[in-house]
């Protein structure tokens, strides 16, 4: 790969458009460049390190050879870097490039007749056939001496002297050799004409985050529930005791709920009730009180020094913290006294509070995003982020931004990187699919995902197959939470302790990312408002008081669980994911590969959480590198057991009542030439 001297117009004035003509017409014609999103309107998503395959049809009229070129360069730089495209198949071109920092890089795609292959093909054909190539050989001297003018030394003198070859007195066996010499061939190909190359009309972009927006095991925790004692709120101080356990546990974020001041007016009760006692907390989600808004935290939780004090020792520990960004307002917020312009009325002037119905939310008010005082709101909203992020908290985990426009997400997702790109954004995007995606088109690094009502085989193969097989791959990435505060779905009040192993593996395992709502999954909890998906006694509305160590738990297992995660590079990535046959249709088994084959796991689990399932499992043994005559260990990580497989088709049993899961690493045989067998 080398530098690109062209500027980014270069060649962009010549595309011809439907009521212009360039100076000459441009025969190369660029189509289906991939990847892209809707024409170039919102760019791609890659992190640090990793790799962006460019795909282009490429084509012509007539037979001449085509020369193309990928340009790529990060936002910002004056000239291009180049890497050559390679024919794929049927005119469809290729090339790759790396993106190395943060930011946003740009890339676009370049093609030319490639004179000097036309004429190598033609006058191999001819020769081949034994037709007189004299003026042939000629015109190739002409072509090597124009690629000398556009090289530098010492190519230009090289090239020079394979002309002066070409045009000698020597025999034409001898000529013919250094027309056709691949060495001669590579040398020209790095100096092509290019004055009527044809450029492709758009330069598109790809945002580059950080590892943590494509790989990360998260962890939501209340701190006012970690103390004791249910009659009163734990501190951050209470709350640090918690955190060498959920480090241990090998979580990378810990999300925290909001954890600022919470409103007095229409205060919600246990289990969403009003009006709420005196001595009730009130629900996090109505922000603000007397004491401050979206900067300030909750008195009962401490100051903003206990905020750092806890952040600090959670970053040693390893763990990065997530707050939580939801814009709306208790009636008792700051903003509702001094900025009343920023929130709808009703036709009697009182402010509108918030609904889902049948749902209300008499104690929060939504934000009006299109108020007439609507530039001021948008950077109030700004500053609170940046608040905190100056504070050192670079992930967010959003509330409901599809009830805010997208617009604003834009903006204000495009200003943070702007002066932080390794902010991380999530988006609670729990709306219909299409919202979701465009809300990651927007910038968002992560999004909630229907994993949680996806239980089935059928369900989850249709589903990640759609958001890893397709382009929908490109800016969305899922981030699987197995439960939330608002969703205990019906699998795991009804599936007992089973059911909470199976959605974690598959949590865990399908996703590069994944959550849990801490101690109600850690601890197995299945209890919920009947009829519903609400939990019962919902942290959201009260303190609770965990026991420690119930019957039952699962640290060990998640525990387990996240060290294969970390211990295997295919399951940090979503890309990788391949399902295979299984003939029950109560066990799902797929595959996860790094791209070199390095890394390969076949994850197994038992759906049913109350049945043992035994099955034949099904692999592609070519497509693994796999030979049909010898056997291969799969190493079970959850239980250190190791099994000999041989072939394609191989047995498994999965009790639920022991463990619902295998998640083998795949071992290759290999024998060398002593014939000694051992195992990658």
């Amino acid at each position: 790969m080398t530098p690109e001297p062209t500027t980014a117009t270069k060649g962009l004035e010549r595309a011809a458009t439907s009521d212009t003509l360039p100076a000459l017409p441009l025969r190369v014609a660029i189509e289906d460049v991939k990847p892209q999103v809707d024409g170039g309107r919102f760019p791609i998503k890659r992190t640090v390190g990793e790799e962006v395959v460019v795909e282009a049809d490429l084509i012509a009229d007539g037979h001449d050879r085509l020369g193309g070129l990928l340009l790529y360069r990060r936002e910002g730089e004056p000239n291009w870097r180049s890497a050559p495209m390679g024919l794929v198949d049927n005119d469809r071109w290729s090339a790759a490039f790396r993106v190395t920092e943060l930011g946003t890089w740009e890339y676009t795609v370049r093609a030319w007749i490639d004179r000097f292959a036309t004429w190598r093909r033609k006058l191999r054909k001819k020769h081949e056939a034994g037709q007189e190539i004299d003026s042939e050989i000629l015109e190739g001297a002409e072509l090597l001496e124009a690629a000398a003018k556009r090289a530098g030394e010492p190519d230009a003198t090289w090239l020079r002297g394979r002309a002066g070859s070409l045009r000698g007195p020597g025999p034409v066996a001898n000529r013919i050799g250094v027309a056709l010499d691949e060495d001669v061939a590579r040398a020209a190909s790095k100096y092509p004409d290019r004055d009527l190359e044809t450029a492709f009309d758009r330069i598109l972009r790809v945002t580059v985050e950080r590892e943590r927006a494509r790989c990360g095991a998260w962890y939501e925790m209340f701190p006012r529930s970690t103390g004791t004692d249910p009659s009163r709120s734990a501190s951050f101080r209470d709350a640090e005791s918690r955190l060498p356990v959920i480090a241990a546990m090998g979580f990378d974020v810990l999300y925290l709920p909001p954890i600022h001041p919470i409103g007095k007016t229409a205060r919600k009760g246990p289990n969403n009730t009003l009006p709420a006692a005196p001595e009730d907390p009130g629900s996090p989600w109505a922000i603000g009180s007397q004491f401050g808004g979206h900067t300030a935290v909750h008195p009962d939780l401490g100051t903003l020094e206990d905020f750092d004090k806890f952040h600090s020792v959670a970053r040693r520990l390893g763990l990065e913290v997530a707050l939580d960004i939801a814009f709306q307002c208790s009636p008792d917020h700051p903003w509702a006294r001094e900025h009343p312009e920023w929130f709808r009325r009703r036709p009697d002037g009182s402010i509108q509070y918030a609904e889902n119905p049948p749902k209300k939310y008499q104690d929060i008010y939504p934000l009006d995003y299109e108020c007439a005082d609507w530039r001021p709101l948008w950077e109030a909203c700004l500053e609170v982020v940046l608040f905190w992020v100056r504070r050192g908290v670079l992930i967010f985990r959003v509330d409901n931004p599809h009830t805010k426009p997208f617009r604003f997400w834009e903006w204000l997702i495009r200003e943070t990187r702007a002066r932080h790109p390794a902010v991380v954004f999530l988006s609670e995007a729990f709306t219909r699919p299409k919202v979701l995606r465009h809300l990651a088109k927007a910038g968002f690094s992560q999004s909630y995902s229907y994993f949680t009502w996806r239980n089935t085989k059928a369900e989850l193969t249709e589903y990640f197959t759609a958001l890893y097989q397709t382009e929908v791959r490109e800016v969305l990435r899922p981030n699987l939470f197995a439960n939330t505060p608002d969703i205990l779905h019906e699998y795991l009040q009804f599936g007992g302790r089973p059911g909470f192993q199976i959605r974690l593996v598959l949590a865990a395992t399908l996703g590069a990312n994944y959550g849990i709502y801490g101690p109600p999954f850690e601890y197995c909890v299945g209890e919920a408002i009947p009829g519903t998906e609400e939990y019962r006694d919902s942290e959201k509305y009260q303190v609770r008081a965990w026991e420690r160590d119930p019957a039952g738990h699962l640290r060990e297992f998640i525990t387990r669980v996240n060290a294969i995660r970390r211990d295997n590079p295919a399951l940090q990535s979503d890309w990788g994911l391949r399902f295979h046959p299984a003939d029950s249709d109560h066990v799902l088994f797929f595959e996860k590969s790094t791209p070199d084959g390095a890394n390969t796991v076949l994850v197994a689990v038992n759906l049913d959480p109350h049945h043992a399932q035994e099955t034949w499992v099904h692999l592609p043994l070519e497509e693994l590198g796999l030979p049909e005559d010898r056997p291969y260990q799969v190493h079970d990580l959850l239980s250190e057991a190791r099994y000999l497989w041989q072939g394609p088709t191989n047995f498994i049993r999965l009790d639920p009542a022991s463990c619902p899961a295998h998640v083998f690493r795949l071992r290759r045989r290999v024998h060398t030439e002593q014939d000694f067998d051992y195992y990658l």
